[in-house]
């Protein structure tokens, strides 16, 4: 279960981020640590690598605008880092670069009788996302999509 202060953690580092041509990918509050650790994730779109400096200067950016809203009123540490390769896919290039692979679709409620779907990549354009089940064509709507990971059943 997400920590409620992360949607608003993302919500004043996201145009932080965006200044500094970065993007968060996700976040998360680790209260189980003394003290408790707020982990960013950040990507940078234009290469295909994000740098220690990407997130040193993050890092330092963020610092500051947290402090100064005072959303993490006790102490805590800020880790700024990159999510390394993912399976789940978000970006249109992930898309692109997956096509033919088998992934696994969660939806946020069924369709066609089903809320997970295992299938390979086919693609994902004008409002859904399409999968090949074993020969047989499935377009499902992107509306309904919550995640979409790269899996290793056999399509």
């Amino acid at each position: 279960m997400t920590h409620p202060i992360v949607p608003q953690v993302i919500e004043l580092a996201a145009p932080i981020a965006s200044s500094i041509g970065l993007e968060i990918v996700d976040a998360v509050f680790q209260t189980n640590q003394s003290p408790p650790v707020m982990r960013v994730d950040v990507r940078n779109p234009d290469q295909e690598d994000t740098s220690l400096d990407d997130c040193a200067r993050l890092s330092a950016a963020l610092t500051e605008a947290l402090d100064e809203s005072n959303l993490i009123p006790d102490a805590y540490v800020l880790e700024v880092s990159s999510p390394g390769v993912s399976n789940v896919l978000t970006r249109d290039r992930d898309f692109e670069v997956f096509k033919g692979f088998p992934v696994e679709v969660q939806l946020s409620e069924p369709h066609k009788n089903k809320q997970t779907w295992h299938g390979s990549l086919v693609g994902r354009e004008d409002g859904t996302l399409s999968l090949n089940l074993k020969g047989r064509p499935i377009k499902i709507p992107l509306e309904l999509v919550q995640t979409v990971q790269l899996s290793t059943e056999e399509a």
